[in-house]
């Protein structure tokens, strides 16, 4: 994006329009932000990697090295290790357990020392991994590079949409995503690289990690916080002029205001987690709850954290499933460069539709293709047929790139109103975690048990999540976050009931009427 500042008119939900301007301090912020989901992503592309390799292996699991050389027993059962799967797993467990944590630090101290504890965390993660010379310590490491992506995942996301202007809300917190799946890519090609190193190659590919967890904590020393935290936390003459700064404009009176307003709503509410039970909240936190469960039932990350290993299953060497996974990394790269280009002149839902029937599609051909040419004694697929399952496995991971993975984070950091903001964002997150750790601690025996109905499994959830959308999902591009209740919830043909006035407003503020009859 060019370093000049363009005009980006916003209109609030009572018709006054927001000067907003596409700052370098907007620009630079954010793309610092979002390394965390470089970190994120990092540790995705890795596990499944370096789980692959033989010196890793032979360090922690010798009973997986095994089976994984021998002749006799299922293709499909030779990784299908419950220690294996916690190394994985145990990660995503660390995080939903820390966001709770963060969800305290980023109302109460703001985004900006969220993401600061987060890249520290990272760091010490980072240096027990590397250094491990037994199960205990790999394991511990994991855990503390899980806490710093719970608060990372936990304090980026609202920092980006919270910052950015709202016509281009959705491409600026896109890139969070972005990163994520940059970091996949660059740990598919460390794990191809290092896997020739023997025997430390995979203790360089998980130290490397903290390069970007050192990016975030440095950037987070020297950015600003967002107008919102900062107003939210008293700091008002500075959250207007930190207004100013990244509008590029003084003229910020009606966006102040609007802000002003939302968060002395947001000061009456003491317990945002119990007000999220409140009638009015139920719609955003089911759509919330689902767009994050529904992320992972994709099957998304059985792809992700597994690569090298499902390759490896269908009859790729080492070299070439490690290769393979590369190519799918870059493919997740450029489809999310699509995603910023048209989410927010398309809109999430037409993105969420169209990615539907596309990985319907790549899930009922990979079924097809392990059907045909994996049985429990032979994984020889030939050249075209190999082929043919990398074309496969790329064009899912591309329309899940422009849309679910993205669009899963940015829906839900756009939807909530200030006062449950940060407890809304820690439930997305949590649900995200728990997800990835179920499903990463189960995929290796569901591949073991289901074999290629595991891709059947997912695509019936892909047609359920699609429907979801078409009657469901109501569209939020280009609105105000602080204008989403009155502009989209209200008016959406379900959910609107929800905000019929019953008499208790539990702390919201008394001066909305509800007008909305159900439907």
């Amino acid at each position: 994006m060019p370093a000049g500042v363009f005009s980006v008119p916003a209109q609030s939900g009572s018709g006054v329009e927001f000067d907003a301007k596409i700052t370098p301090i907007v620009v630079t912020s954010c793309v610092m932000a979002a390394t965390g989901g470089l970190m994120f992503g990092y540790d995705i592309g890795i596990s499944g990697g370096v789980s692959s390799m033989d010196d890793f292996l032979r360090q922690f699991f010798p009973t997986v090295l095994r089976k994984k050389h021998e002749n006799r027993g299922s293709n499909y059962c030779k990784y299908n290790d419950h220690g294996l799967q916690l190394f994985t797993s145990s990660l995503y467990l660390a995080g939903l357990a820390s966001t709770f944590v963060a969800s305290y630090t980023t109302r109460r101290l703001g985004r900006r020392a969220t993401m600061l504890v987060a890249g520290v965390l990272f760091i010490v993660g980072v240096i027990f991994n590397g250094a491990a010379r037994n199960l205990g310590t790999l394991i511990l490491g994991r855990i503390l590079l899980g806490c710093g992506v719970g608060f990372a995942n936990q304090a980026v996301p609202l920092f980006l949409s919270e910052i950015a202007p709202t016509r281009i809300r959705g491409g600026l917190s896109i890139l969070f995503q972005l990163n994520i799946t940059f970091g996949i890519l660059f740990a598919s090609l460390v794990n191809y690289s290092t896997s020739k190193i023997h025997p430390w190659g995979w203790r360089l590919s998980l130290s490397l990690g903290g390069i970007p967890a050192v990016v975030l904590t440095l950037g987070a020393l020297f950015v600003v916080d967002t107008p919102n935290s900062l107003i939210e936390r008293g700091q008002l003459e500075e959250g207007k002029a930190v207004l100013k700064k990244v509008r590029g404009t003084n003229n910020v009176e009606p966006e102040f205001n609007e802000i002003v307003e939302a968060s002395r709503v947001a000061c009456k509410v003491k317990h945002p987690f119990r007000s999220l039970l409140h009638r009015h909240n139920r719609p955003l936190i089911a759509t919330t709850v689902l767009l994050q469960m529904f992320q992972q039932l994709t099957g998304i990350n059985a792809v992700m954290f597994y690569a090298p290993v499902l390759f490896a299953t269908l009859g790729f060497k080492n070299d070439a499933s490690l290769y393979s996974a590369a190519v799918t990394g870059a493919v997740n790269v450029l489809s999310t460069l699509v995603s910023i280009y048209t989410v927010d002149w398309v809109g999430r839902r037409m993105l969420l539709l169209d990615a539907g029937l596309q990985m319907f599609l790549s899930l009922a051909a990979m079924a097809v293709v392990m059907k045909i040419k994996v049985t429990d004694r032979s994984d020889n697929l030939g050249h075209d047929w190999a082929i043919m399952v990398v074309v496969i496995i790329c064009n899912f991971v591309s329309s899940f790139a422009w849309s679910w993975g993205p669009l899963g984070w940015l829906i839900p950091s756009e939807t909530f109103p200030l006062e449950t903001r940060s407890a809304g964002q820690s439930v997305c997150v949590c649900v995200n975690f728990l997800s990835s750790f179920l499903f990463a601690q189960v995929f290796l025996s569901m591949l073991c048990h289901l074999n290629c109905f595991i891709f059947v499994f997912f695509s019936a959830w892909v047609i359920i999540m699609s429907l979801f959308v078409l009657f469901f999902l109501p569209e939020t591009t280009k609105v105000p976050i602080e204008e989403m209740t009155e502009r989209v919830w209200k008016q959406h043909w379900f959910w609107k009931r929800f905000f019929i006035d019953d008499g208790n407003n539990h702390g919201v503020n008394t001066t909305t009427v509800y007008q909305s009859s159900p439907s």
